[in-house]
């Protein structure tokens, strides 16, 4: 979950109106996360549980032979109760791509770029009582709304653009021989997870396969959650990661 460096040369030096195109484009995302969460926050104090989602398959890229999981006529809920994951310790059980918690969160995150909005991509994203449990920072809550779910919105907008029209979900691809363990003390941060960069997210559409990448996924109680979806180091406005035609190949990262 590394910041970008503002002073790194790959940032470059965006011009006085870029400057204040890209300001004012980030307030009015982070006035829109707000609305979000408040909203969100009402539903699950009145639900008694989610309901059922869209199915899709679910693929496992290791250098170990390919793990599919069928679709099915639904898929189960990210939890199955109203209680926060991010409420609860964190373990130290590294995830798995096939279990059925993780489809139903990759469709909710298929769900926020085939409409380009966050909210039906929140399950997919890292819990925030979570990231304030986990950075060790003076207002993690802050940096969570204030940074990355603005960055978030901006990249599901950005994915949402490159699909088109009548895209389908085939699989998300995830690399587990890449999944590592960052301790704490590493990236300001108080507590150990899991990371596994650079996921790959394939579709169709018009008859083709094509794909990007999630930029980083960490974990919480031995589930992958979404923290970096377009680029973990960002140049402005809302990024696709890697987009391909064909599924893509993942690429190993040391990033946290």
């Amino acid at each position: 979950m590394d910041r970008p460096d503002p002073t790194s040369p790959r940032q470059g030096r965006p011009t006085t109106a870029r400057r204040r195109t890209y300001v004012r484009r980030r307030v009015t995302v982070l006035a829109a996360v707000l609305v979000v969460l408040a909203v969100t926050g009402t539903l699950l104090a009145r639900a008694s549980g989610p309901g059922p989602s869209a199915a899709t398959a679910t693929t496992t890229r290791r250098h170990t032979p390919t793990t599919t999981v069928p679709p099915t006529t639904t898929t189960a809920p990210p939890t199955t109760t109203t209680v926060d994951p991010g409420a609860l310790p964190q373990t130290e059980a590294l995830p798995s791509a096939a279990d059925p918690l993780f489809t139903a969160r990759m469709d909710a995150l298929w769900n926020g770029v085939v409409t380009g909005s966050m909210t039906p991509a929140l399950p997919a994203f890292f819990p925030q009582a979570a990231y304030v449990a986990l950075k060790a920072e003076a207002n993690p809550a802050g940096d969570y709304t204030g940074r990355l779910l603005v960055d978030y919105q901006l990249d599901l907008t950005a994915a949402h653009e490159l699909l088109g029209t009548g895209a389908a979900l085939v699989g998300v691809h995830v690399d587990s021989a890449y999944g590592h363990w960052v301790p704490p003390g590493v990236c300001y941060n108080d507590v150990g997870y899991f990371e596994v960069p650079n996921a790959r997210m394939v579709y169709s559409v018009g008859g083709q396969v094509r794909s990007f990448g999630i930029a980083s996924m960490i974990s919480w109680r031995g589930q992958w959650y979404v923290v970096h979806l377009g680029a973990v180091l960002r140049s402005g406005g809302g990024e696709v990661d890697d987009p391909q035609t064909g599924p893509g190949t993942s690429a190993y990262s040391t990033t946290c």
